[in-house]
């Protein structure tokens, strides 16, 4: 069985050091974040591992007012558009929830990253929440 060149750990890790990692597709050029098993776009197995820039373009978002555990609502989620092309989602810091308007769809963001505790002790895996901070 070959292996996922580009692992949910991996891409943690990648995080920790300040680089954002997605996969680059070998048959159609596609790019994919966060990892997959087969590009997003063809479902080719051909994925290799390739840094992208850490930032993007908010597209649309949405209030949370009941989150999941390990997440104090209310905050905001945003769908981003990477420079490098893929969808992500995450969480955009620095606004606040009770005030944010449709002005800030289009704005750009820098990438970051929050990790948390996870909800279950016994379970023992650590989640990971992409984050998004207005550059202009």
């Amino acid at each position: 069985m070959k292996a996922y060149p580009l692992t949910f750990n991996a891409f943690k890790d990648g995080l920790r050091q300040g680089q954002l990692l997605g996969l680059e597709c070998g048959r159609c050029g596609a790019v994919t974040a966060p990892p997959n098993g087969v590009c997003a776009s063809c479902g080719g197995p051909d994925l290799k591992t390739r840094p992208l820039k850490n930032e993007g373009t908010i597209r649309t978002f949405t209030v949370i007012r009941v989150g999941p555990v390990g997440f104090k609502a209310p905050y905001v989620v945003a769908l981003v558009e990477l420079a490098d092309g893929p969808f992500v989602l995450g969480n955009l810091e620095g606004i606040d929830p009770n005030q944010v308007t449709l002005e800030v769809i289009g704005r750009r963001v820098s990438v970051g990253h929050r990790l948390y505790p996870p909800p279950d002790p016994e379970c023992g895996v650590e989640g990971l929440a992409l984050t998004f901070t207005l550059m202009d």
